[in-house]
């Protein structure tokens, strides 16, 4: 997309369009902060806990048990 818009003069709109994607998903930004320190946790806890599961795993990180 950034290639086609940059290298060959193409509109953001035409570029879109070309690969079929609109272009407010490509203007996006996402306004989430960061969460490194809570995907540390969620490997931290997978290590340690292996049979759990992503859902018992995700409870433990919010505070559930663990």
């Amino acid at each position: 997309m950034s290639w086609a818009i940059e290298e060959k003069g193409a509109s953001q709109r035409r570029a879109c369009g070309l690969i079929g994607l609109e272009p407010k998903t490509y203007r996006y930004t996402s306004t989430l902060g960061d969460d490194a320190a809570v995907r540390v946790r969620l490997r931290s806890l997978a290590g340690e806990r292996r049979r759990f599961g992503y859902r018992c795993v995700l409870i433990s990180v919010r505070g559930g048990r663990a």
